[in-house]
């Protein structure tokens, strides 16, 4: 079983990445292979509205967003986090979301489980419409939303490595990821019991 995060700061180490770690570690502790992509290490070009894509079915932009799409084919599972950014996904992983529009047709997210993380430097910091933004995102891509125990993980932090003295934001983020987790082998079982059925 296979799962991608996406970090969406492009600060590294940041606290966003840091609570996406978080999420993953019950998918390492259970044998899953894990990819991490990190938006402060790459390159993702915004979209031009070429739509050379939709007659290719491939996006004319050389860059790192190639070997996201093959992420997107890969994984069952997928975690994404931001920091907030005016009420918003920060620049980096908007460029993300965008540049899913090359492979949309080819659905390569459709049925497979995905949460979300926003980190903001206020309580109303604006994490609540960031998750919202990540989550409709990944609805409109035909993912199966998860929540942690309320909704998608928010949490309250501003220097570099402030959140790592939140034990209880810490824990939240873990509880997420055991949920995709949970959700997403109930689903594998499912499937492959209906295979057998129809086989």
């Amino acid at each position: 079983m296979n799962v991608i995060g996406i970090s969406g700061t492009p600060r590294k180490k940041g606290n966003s990445e840091i609570l996406l770690r978080h999420a993953l570690k019950p998918f390492e502790h259970n044998g899953w292979n894990v990819k991490t992509f990190l938006l402060s290490e790459l390159e993702i070009k915004p979209c031009n509205a070429c739509n050379s894509c939709r007659e290719s079915g491939t996006c004319i932009i050389n860059d790192d967003m190639q070997g996201i799409y093959d992420a997107f084919r890969w994984c069952n599972a997928i975690i994404i986090s931001s920091p907030v950014y005016y009420l918003n996904v920060s620049a980096q992983l908007l460029s993300i979301l965008d540049r899913h529009y090359a492979v949309h047709i080819e659905k390569p997210l459709e049925g497979k489980v995905g949460g979300a993380i926003a980190v903001g430097n206020a309580p109303s910091g604006g994490q609540v419409t960031t998750l919202n933004a990540i989550y409709a995102w990944m609805l409109s891509c035909g993912i199966i939303c998860v929540p942690g125990e309320l909704a998608g993980v928010k949490a309250v932090a501003d220097k570099p490595g402030d959140i790592l003295n939140q034990e209880n934001q810490l824990k939240q983020a873990e509880i997420l990821g055991f949920n995709i987790l949970k959700l997403t082998k109930t689903l594998q079982e499912k499937n492959e019991s209906d295979d057998l059925i129809n086989t």
